[in-house]
């Protein structure tokens, strides 16, 4: 898969691009302050597309991409079809230094360690995350050690679960091979347990809750990830599901179905939601649009979206004019906050 290097902090036009190309994974952060990065994007489909195959194009989640094209049938949305790429994103709070990883997004951040002289990088993945009693743990850790072609020993829970939904019974160890859930790579976090970013023999799954508490990757992208991190590599687990940007005056929105404490994707409650918004915003002194900031904040589409303008310093009663630009990826009616 071909990786190139875009600049963050700018907001890129909707660009209508032929299936078959990827999208970077990688940006250049140009400033210290930059946190809107990439951009959204179309696709038209070919006839033995599924957006499946388009989220794995793309290093998006499936349910990512299925979340912003409403009504079209994942598995054959038919020839032709103008699909939505949500390629465009906020940089997470906290620190710019390891990897970050966010649940809510069901996304994966890695900052290589600066180059004198050089703009800072994030390459960014989806990934899946934890489920029901294995649960992905929130919090700091780091990268303990590291395996190339690893086996995999199932927990008695896993063999049990197997044996209940009429699976064949597992082995005690799983080899190395297109069997083995792990992939070909897998990076073991100082938690205590057994908590891993690693690829996958399932990637129709990426950008899911469906693991046992590990953080699971596209094989091509934990292949590219790999050889980049270190053991003693720092690993955030944070849960972070409403962002927020400010680019030239603009508030830019973006907000992500929650997970509760079993790492399960719920529905968003906008009074918490709203709360979230409060609270990213600290002392900011903004004028929003707070009909379409909560329209946001309920659907959880997870993408930046412009809800409101930076007021005057002493005038916290200024409104947005009606002719605000749109963020990409703000619909028509979400054009003009007031």
């Amino acid at each position: 898969m071909k990786r190139i290097r875009l600049p963050a902090g700018i907001l890129a036009l909707p660009l209508l691009l032929a299936a078959g190309v990827c999208q970077a994974t990688v940006y250049e952060l140009t400033s210290a302050d930059a946190v809107l990065f990439g951009r959204e994007e179309r696709v038209v489909t070919q006839y033995e597309d599924t957006l499946y195959d388009i989220a794995r194009r793309y290093s998006l989640g499936s349910e990512e991409v299925i979340r912003v094209n409403p009504g079209m049938d994942p598995w054959l949305p038919g020839a032709g079809r103008q699909v939505v790429i949500p390629g465009q994103r906020v940089l997470p709070p906290g620190p710019r230094d390891g990897i970050v990883v966010n649940l809510p997004e069901h996304r994966l951040y890695f900052y290589p360690k600066p180059v004198a002289g050089k703009p800072q990088l994030v390459y960014t993945y989806p990934v899946s995350i934890g489920k029901m009693d294995w649960h992905t743990p929130l919090g700091k850790t780091r990268i303990a050690n590291k395996r190339e072609k690893p086996t995999w020993t199932p927990p008695e829970s896993v063999r049990k679960e197997h044996i209940a939904n009429g699976d064949p019974p597992l082995p005690a160890v799983v080899p190395a091979g297109p069997d083995n859930p792990l992939g070909n790579y897998a990076m073991r976090l100082g938690l205590k347990g057994s908590y891993l970013i690693h690829g996958t023999n399932n990637p129709i799954a990426v950008g899911m809750a469906v693991t046992h508490g590990c953080i699971r990757m596209y094989p091509e992208d934990i292949e590219e990830l790999f050889p980049m991190v270190k053991v003693g590599t720092p690993v955030y687990l944070i849960n972070e599901p409403v962002k927020i940007a400010w680019e030239e005056g603009q508030l830019l929105l973006e907000s992500h179905p929650p997970v509760d404490a079993q790492g399960q994707t719920t529905e968003p409650e906008l009074v918490v939601f709203e709360g979230l918004l409060e609270k990213a915003l600290g002392e900011s002194l903004v004028a929003i649009h707070w009909d379409l900031a909560r329209a946001e904040l309920s659907s959880a589409r997870g993408m930046p979206v412009l809800v409101g303008l930076a007021a005057e310093s002493g005038d916290s009663t200024a409104q947005p004019p009606e002719n605000a630009p749109p963020a990409a990826g703000a619909s028509p009616a979400a054009a003009a906050p007031q």
